[in-house]
C-alpha cells in the first residue's frame, strides 16, 4: 500500500494567505454591500509596462513562424536573458557573476522552496523571525524542523533569529551554528534592511562556520538608501557562501506572468562537490524553464524604456508606502518600514493579537492586512500592510483607519 510523506502532516493549519482568503470570502458573503480594500497579499496592481507588453506580442509572433519558433527552453534559461541580468543587475554593482551562474525559473517563491532539496536532510536551518513563511514550511516538508510547539509556535530544530523593534529588526549572529541561513532583505514582512557592513558580517560568519546563506533579494528594486546593498555579492567572500534569489514579480509586475532566477557561484562547494552543478542537475531533471515568451518579456525589463517605466512603477508603490506610514503615524500607531520596501510593519493596538486585529480591521474598516504571527512567533502583536494597492484605495484605507 502506498504511503504519504508524513512531514506534510506536521504543517500547522493552512497556508497563511489561504487562511486570509477564506476569512475575506466569508466576510464578503455575509456583507455583500461592503467595499473591501486589500492591503494584505503582496500582489501588484499596476499593469505590465508598455515595453514588456510589446516584447510579449513580438515573442508570440515569433512562435507563429517555423524559423523563429521556440520549444523547450535551455535548462539554465536563454542566453539573451541571463546575459541581460548579469549586465544590468550585477556588473554595475561590481559583482563578479557570470551568465552561466544564473538559473532562470518561474519565480523566487518556487526557488526559495525548492533550493533546500540539494542539501542534506539533517541540515540545521536558521531563519529571521518574522519572515516569509515558505522558508520554514518547505523545510518542514523535507523533515528538517523537528517537532512543533503550538504554544510557542516554534519548531524544535529551527534556529530563530528575532528581528523586532528592540534590535532595530537586525538579527544577531546565531550562537548555535546553522548549516543553512535564510536572509530576506529588504525584509518581508518588516520592510527592514541591512547595511553593507552588517551584511558583510553575515558573509564572514558563514565562511568562518561553513554555512550557506540563502539570500532572498526579491525586493531589491525598492532600496533607496545608498549604504544598503542590492545584492549579497557586493560583499567580499560571498561567492563561496551565498545563493541569491531574485524575482521579476515585485519590480516588474510578473506575479501573473511568473519569472525569476537564482544565482549559484561556481566557487560555492561542499568539499569537492559543486552546489552549482547540483542545482544544474536538479534544474535539468525537474524543470523545463520559463517559456520563451516570458523570458523575452524579462529581457525587455532591462531595455532603457523598460527600466524607465519600471522606475515609475516602483515610485508609485513607494508613494503608497509613504501614505500608509504617515497615515498610521497620524492615527497614533507605531509603524516602521516603507522606506526601502513596499511593506509597513505596525504594532497592533490595545494588546490585540495579530489575528484579532485582522478581524477588527476587516469588520470595522473593511481593510485587509496580514497578521504578523503568520510570519513567525516574533510577529505576534504586529501587522503588515502592503503598498501594492492602488493610490486611491491606499488613501481611502488610511482614511478609514483614522476614523476607527
Amino acid at each position: 500500500m502506498f504511503k504519504i510523506n508524513e512531514n506534510y502532516l506536521k504543517l500547522p493549519g493552512s497556508y497563511l494567505f489561504s487562511t486570509i482568503g477564506k476569512k475575506v470570502a466569508a466576510f464578503t458573503k455575509d456583507n455583500p454591500d461592503k467595499e473591501i480594500i486589500r492591503l494584505g497579499i503582496g500582489d501588484v496592481t499596476q499593469p505590465l509596462a508598455p515595453a514588456i507588453i510589446e516584447a510579449l506580442h513580438s515573442a508570440v509572433d515569433d512562435m507563429a513562424h517555423a524559423e523563429t519558433f521556440h520549444g523547450y527552453a535551455p535548462d539554465l534559461g536563454y542566453d539573451f536573458l541571463r546575459e541581460a541580468i548579469v549586465k544590468n543587475d550585477y556588473e554595475p554593482r561590481g559583482c563578479q557573476i557570470t551568465a552561466d551562474e544564473v538559473f532562470v525559473s518561474d519565480g523566487a517563491k518556487c526557488d526559495s522552496s525548492n533550493i533546500q532539496e540539494i542539501f542534506s536532510a539533517d541540515s540545521k536551518i536558521a531563519v529571521c523571525d518574522p519572515v516569509y513563511p515558505v522558508y520554514v514550511d518547505s523545510n518542514v516538508m523535507a523533515g528538517r524542523t523537528g517537532t512543533y510547539d503550538a504554544k510557542t509556535e516554534t519548531w524544535s530544530d529551527v534556529i530563530y533569529m528575532p528581528c523586532t523593534a528592540a534590535n532595530d529588526f537586525v538579527p544577531e549572529l546565531p550562537k548555535e551554528t546553522p548549516d543553512l541561513i535564510y536572509l530576506c532583505y529588504p525584509n518581508n514582512p518588516t520592510g527592514a534592511t541591512l547595511t553593507k557592513n552588517q551584511l558583510q558580517e553575515w558573509v564572514d560568519y558563514a565562511n568562518k562556520n561553513g554555512s550557506v546563506i540563502i539570500y532572498d533579494a526579491a525586493y531589491e528594486a525598492y532600496i533607496s538608501q545608498e549604504n544598503v546593498p542590492h545584492s549579497i555579492y557586493e560583499c567580499t567572500g560571498a561567492r563561496t557562501c551565498a545563493i541569491e534569489l531574485r524575482s521579476f514579480s515585485k519590480n516588474a509586475g510578473f506575479t501573473g506572468t511568473r519569472l525569476g532566477f537564482t544565482v549559484i557561484p561556481k566557487e560555492l562547494k561542499c568539499g569537492d562537490v559543486s552546489l552549482h552543478a547540483l542545482w544544474a542537475r536538479r534544474h535539468g531533471t525537474k524543470y523545463n524553464g520559463a517559456p520563451y515568451i516570458v523570458q523575452k518579456a524579462g529581457e525587455a525589463v532591462y531595455s532603457e524604456r523598460g527600466k524607465a517605466q519600471l522606475r515609475e512603477q516602483v515610485a508609485y508603490y513607494m508613494k503608497n508606502a509613504a501614505v500608509i506610514r504617515e497615515g498610521l503615524a497620524e492615527a497614533g500607531y507605531q509603524a516602521s518600514g516603507g522606506i526601502d520596501a513596499p511593506y509597513i510593519w505596525m504594532q497592533t493596538p490595545g494588546g490585540m493579537s495579530s489575528w484579532e486585529f485582522f478581524d477588527y480591521l476587516l469588520e470595522k474598516a473593511n481593510v485587509v492586512g496580514t497578521p504578523g504571527s503568520g510570519f513567525g512567533p516574533s510577529g505576534e502583536g504586529c501587522f503588515r500592510l502592503t503598498a501594492f494597492g492602488t493610490y486611491e484605495n491606499t488613501l481611502a484605507a488610511m482614511e478609514r483607519i483614522r476614523k476607527l
